[in-house]
């Protein structure tokens, strides 16, 4: 289950108590103040790893809490340091402290890690406050607490390359014939309602990653159909692929639906909109003599890329043509 939005409550470790105690041997029976300092509690840090794409370990938990440190003893025994707490997140996760609405950090790179909420201190045990003038003090410091936060985490997920287009456009065909991804492909609107990542593999240990995005109708970026839920996961693409069906089932205009996707980018986020985009034509195995492209092209007068998603002409020329694309401009920046 892919979800990318969750709502939860942190809490550092709260510190270990100082001891009030005093030596009591055998023959020593005024031995002075020995009570040992509190551990310091936990921390909480939060970590993006590899192969999560996801958020779904929150939605059924909400509430994380570090370890608190231990108490201090007799004997001098300092408590335990209460175990850091390191929860795991997709890499492109936004963290927002609710309460101060304010964006914490974006895990927008693989191995970051942050800490939170820092572990309160342990307290003092009465042998630390022994002076000349008390040499036997009855008190210890409390263990101070750990910090705490009412966390927002949104994940924007990182691919190089965003499909974008109608829903049947053949998006899903065509990230299940480039990489090893498996979306449901059938032949009604909608079949893909969630966003999925393929790693496209390329000769010479090449590789990049392209993300297949619910697809768009008209009025989306208001809140219309499955996408507009999604179009934040294409705001870090580095290349937009626009997927243009070229004869559509319900008899629409190619260079219409061009239109209507390019405005609700557009309405959507003016930076997602000057992103690099690349226009396929896809189903020109149902234009055997290219005239359908040909028009197509002359009309958008812009380069167009024939392909067929199905029978898989033209997408490892696309492939390579991408990876040319996000490398130069991954140079660039």
């Amino acid at each position: 289950m892919f979800i990318d939005r969750a709502q939860i409550w942190i809490k550092a470790g709260d510190g270990g108590h100082g001891c009030v105690s005093f030596r009591r041997e055998r023959f020593i029976p005024k031995g002075g103040p020995d009570g040992g300092d509190g551990g310091n509690g936990g921390n909480v840090y939060f970590q993006s790893i590899e192969n999560l794409d996801t958020l779904l370990d929150f939605a059924g938990k909400h509430h994380w809490q570090a370890q608190n440190g231990q108490p201090g003893s007799g004997n001098n025994k300092y408590g335990a340091n209460g175990e850091d707490l390191v929860i795991k997140v997709p890499p492109g996760t936004l963290i927002y402290d609710t309460n101060l609405d304010l964006l914490l950090k974006d895990m927008n790179e693989t191995g970051l890690k942050v800490r939170v909420c820092l572990g309160g201190k342990g307290g003092k045990g009465n042998k630390a406050f022994a002076t000349s003038t008390n040499q036997t003090p009855r008190y210890a410091e409390p263990g101070k607490k750990g910090q705490e936060r009412n966390i927002k985490l949104e994940l924007k997920l990182i691919a190089d390359v965003g499909l974008v287009g109608l829903p049947n456009a053949g998006k899903s065909t065509l990230i299940s014939r480039c990489s090893a991804a498996r979306p449901k492909i059938a032949d009604y609107p909608f079949t893909t309602v969630e966003p999925v990542l393929g790693i496209v593999e390329l000769s010479d240990y090449r590789r990049f990653v392209m993300a297949d995005i619910p697809g768009l109708i008209e009025g989306a970026s208001k809140g219309a159909g499955l996408g507009h839920d999604f179009l934040r996961h294409i705001e870090r693409t580095t290349i937009l692929v626009h997927i243009l069906d070229i004869m559509p089932t319900d008899g629409s205009d190619p260079v219409e639906n061009y239109k209507v996707i390019r405005s609700e980018l557009e309405q959507h986020s003016k930076a997602l909109a000057q992103k690099q985009e690349i226009i396929v034509a896809n189903k020109i195995d149902l234009d055997p003599d290219g005239k359908i492209v040909k028009e197509l092209t002359e009309k958008l007068q812009q380069p167009v890329h024939p392909i067929s998603a199905v029978t898989g002409s033209g997408t490892k020329e696309l492939s390579e043509l991408l990876w040319r694309n996000t490398k130069e401009l991954k140079n660039k920046s």
